[in-house]
């Protein structure tokens, strides 16, 4: 089979489950994942047949695709924020909307006066490490500690900070009913801000390979993260210390209320024009 008829063949196969410029993407990674080529090579080699053993793991990529299953977790990495970050079914892929949060966060950390030195910055559900690791790349000089519930998304941000050869401090606990002891600088956090009644909305793509835990709130409370985090903020973080959430769309004025002690507290909007972020300053 060559490039080409390949390509032919992964756009009808998985034609129920991608548009067609999603499965040019995504067949564009995946040979170059395999074959080794690029968008242009893949074009000047088109019809170039391809080797039978790469032949045969694409096939297999085809099939895996099928049930489902995020194309990131069957590659085992994914792309974020220009870093490569490895990922599996104990952690949530990251998305776009997380870089526009990190985004806001490095501007305003850069306005500083030490610009991030010597900052202790907390990272609030980690996940596979993708907040802390990319601000500490930005601010090698900040002191990154992240908290999360899940042993086995610990050990996936484990993995990645030694990729990366970043040094972060990964604390296994239960936020919820975890008493903090230090003060930090700046607070960070996606939490799991989707509400039990809206599972029906999520696609059983995500539901069905992405860890529940790290998605739904754990109880009828969609806020209940943020109130957590409101009231850690009072004793916890310093004075003029910043505070960035990513927040549930439909709960940006209620989440953003519960910070109103604050001197600054402001909801920003994603590039959808979605209440997403809330950005603070004690």
């Amino acid at each position: 089979m060559t490039i080409s008829a390949f390509k032919k063949y992964f756009k009808a196969a998985l034609s129920d489950l991608y548009t067609e410029s999603e499965s040019a993407f995504l067949v564009s990674i995946l040979i170059q994942k395999i074959v080794g080529f690029d968008s242009f090579e893949q074009r000047r080699f088109s019809e170039q047949e391809l080797l039978t053993d790469d032949e045969q793991k694409l096939c297999s990529l085809v099939s895996e695709l099928k049930t489902g299953r995020p194309y990131q977790q069957i590659l085992g990495e994914t792309e974020f924020y220009g870093m490569t970050f490895l990922v599996d079914e104990h952690v949530l892929i990251p998305r776009p909307e997380t870089e526009e949060l990190l985004e806001i966060a490095i501007r305003e950390i850069q306005k500083l006066e030490n610009n991030g030195s010597g900052l202790r910055i907390l990272d609030i559900g980690t996940g596979s490490g993708v907040i802390p690791l990319v601000l500490k790349k930005h601010f090698p000089d900040a002191e990154l500690s992240s908290i999360d519930f899940s042993e086995k998304a610990l050990e996936t941000a484990k993995r990645n900070a030694a990729y990366h050869q970043l040094d972060i401090q990964l604390i296994h606990a239960d936020y919820l009913n975890t008493q903090l002891t230090e003060e930090y600088d700046i607070i960070i956090s996606n939490p799991p801000y989707i509400g039990i009644e809206e599972e029906i909305e999520i696609e059983d793509s995500v539901k069905g390979f992405e860890p529940t835990m790290a998605l739904f709130s754990p109880t009828s409370d969609a806020l209940i993260f943020y109130r957590k985090i409101a009231e850690d903020s009072r004793e916890h973080l310093k004075n003029n210390g910043l505070l960035f959430l990513e927040i549930n769309q439909k709960l940006g004025p209620e989440t953003l209320d519960l910070y109103n002690y604050f001197s600054n507290a402001q909801l920003l909007k994603d590039l959808s024009e979605n209440d997403r972020f809330i950005y603070g300053r004690k």
